[in-house]
């Protein structure tokens, strides 16, 4: 059997409102979680997490400090072989009209939250880490269809790297990620549940937030 040098990237946003927020699973140990899908031949060197940092809100006040325990609970359980990567949030307010036509087209001001430079840093590290002979198997976890020209990308520069696709779907997933993929699986909440972080960190006194 092949041994693949696997790298894995994140598009942690997009894991998390397809695939965790309604779920009791957020304190998800992404090294267990990736090693259940993918088969023993991954061998997996390197995780790579790309989020933006959560702004707390009036509705979930400790949705920053949850997120910080989250991610410090990575940093400590898998110092070498997880990073996170900080993309951040932009805030600012834009004009819409309202959809329904008995408004006469009134506009209306809204806060809009974009996040920004995630999907650009997944991107460059995918494409970057095959150039630099980093890893056998790219593997993404996303439903973002704007990954699929670094998919493309990667796999036309080097024919003998495979490139994986993880979706965190039920159904509906990319078509366009789904055509770049050399192979394909699904998030399912048996993988989620039985890939659950200790609670606390062994050493620490990192605990799973209350409410996750």
């Amino acid at each position: 059997m092949r041994i693949l040098r696997t790298y894995i990237y994140i598009d942690g946003l997009n894991l998390y409102y397809r695939a965790l927020r309604h779920t009791p699973y957020k304190w998800l140990d992404l090294l267990a979680f990736c090693e259940r899908v993918l088969h023993p031949q991954n061998r997996i060197l390197k995780i790579k997490y790309f989020t933006a940092r959560l702004q707390s809100t009036a509705r979930n006040p400790l949705q920053s400090r949850q997120q910080d325990v989250y991610f410090r609970a990575l940093r400590e359980s898998y110092p070498k072989q997880i990073e996170i990567h900080l993309g951040r949030f932009l805030a600012k307010p834009a004009k819409f009209p309202l959809a329904d036509p008995a408004e006469n087209g009134r506009i209306v001001s809204v806060i809009r939250s974009e996040e920004k430079g995630s999907d650009v840093n997944l991107a460059v590290h995918m494409v970057s880490d095959a150039w630099e002979d980093l890893y056998d198997c790219a593997v993404l976890i996303s439903n973002d269809s704007d990954f699929a020209e670094a998919m493309r990308l990667t796999k036309e520069k080097h024919p003998q790297k495979l490139v994986g696709l993880i979706s965190p779907v039920k159904r509906s997933h990319s078509v366009q990620l789904y055509r770049q993929a050399d192979f394909f699986a699904r998030v399912r909440a048996s993988f989620l549940r039985d890939s659950q972080l200790p609670d606390p960190i062994p050493g620490t006194n990192l605990h799973k937030p209350a409410g996750w």
